[in-house]
């Protein structure tokens, strides 16, 4: 018991010591350094004892050709961009050129624009319109190679210049035929090909797409295709002949002496016009189409397929 109570007094007693001790502190001398930086050159140092920096090649935008010292920043020189760009002065614009074509020059009217645009020659355009008059007859009976010629009957206007009413178009029939079988009709084709521009000729292409208010396709003025009519056509005589024979088997009947010969007219009747009625489609080929036949003062309208130019 006494030696448990005097061990616990003694632990107590090392607590209390150690707690009361007064903490130990490290204390550096700093002297030392201050008497080797009295007595030596640090830098120097440096610079002997460590290997040269590695030399490089001048870039554009760098400056020094010796190497900066040791621990300096490089400064980079860059030119700074213009706050505006350049201006362009477009007050003075090069002249649009045309081809100039021979034996042409601008009439007085359109000189002023024609000197302000700086333009050599008058363009109309490609698939320009004009409302124009027949002066010739033509029918699908006129040889190929005849010549006819239009009218304008209204005035068209374009960039610097009008073609006035009364121009004259002129053109040649460059196909024609006839109706022919299988209901085939007439055709015409009108190949204009030349203008008269205050007084001078000039070579053109043109084409016609409306004939007396109709709708040309493909240039090709066509007679009516009649195929089916013909069709229709050729059954009459079929049907002509069943009403005959019904007609003499009615008188046939009403004697009784001719009543046995009824069925034979009946029969003959009806055996003719069904042939006629399956055949008609063959007998059709023999058939014609449509006549064209234009009077002149029909009214047309053709277009520009190319430019022409003008003065």
């Amino acid at each position: 018991m006494l030696s448990s109570f005097f061990k616990k007094i003694l632990s107590i007693m090392l607590a209390l010591s150690m707690f009361s001790m007064s903490a130990l502190a490290l204390e550096l001398d700093t002297s030392v350094d201050e008497e080797i930086r009295k007595h030596y050159n640090p830098s120097q140092i440096e610079k002997d004892l460590l290997p040269p920096l590695p030399k490089t090649s001048p870039t554009v935008n760098q400056t020094p050709k010796t190497a900066p010292a040791r621990n300096m920043k490089t400064v980079e020189t860059t030119t700074p961009p213009p706050k505006t760009l350049p201006t362009v002065d477009t007050s003075k614009k090069a002249p649009r050129r045309i081809q100039t074509l021979p034996n042409q020059q601008p009439t007085n009217s359109q000189k002023s624009k024609i000197a302000r645009e700086g333009i050599a020659a008058i363009k109309i355009k490609k698939g320009t319109k004009f409302k124009v008059k027949s002066l010739t007859a033509i029918s699908d009976y006129t040889p190929v190679s005849a010549n006819m010629s239009f009218k304008t009957t209204e005035s068209v206007t374009q960039r610097y210049v009008t073609v006035p009413a009364g121009t004259i178009f002129k053109a040649v029939i460059e196909d024609s035929h006839p109706p022919q079988m299988s209901g085939n009709g007439g055709l015409i084709v009108i190949n204009i090909n030349r203008m008269v521009f205050r007084g001078k000729t000039r070579n053109i292409q043109a084409k016609v797409t409306k004939a007396n208010g109709k709708k040309i396709f493909v240039n090709n003025i066509k007679g009516k295709r009649q195929y089916w009519k013909g069709v229709a056509n050729s059954t009459k005589p079929g049907a002509k002949f069943y009403k005959k024979s019904m007609r003499g088997t009615v008188k046939l009947a009403q004697n009784p002496w001719t009543l046995i010969l009824t069925p034979f007219t009946a029969v003959a009747g009806v055996v003719v016009y069904g042939v006629n009625i399956i055949g008609s489609p063959v007998f059709a080929i023999f058939s014609k189409g449509g006549r064209i036949s234009i009077p002149a003062g029909t009214e047309f309208e053709i277009k520009l397929l190319e430019d022409v130019y003008l003065d």
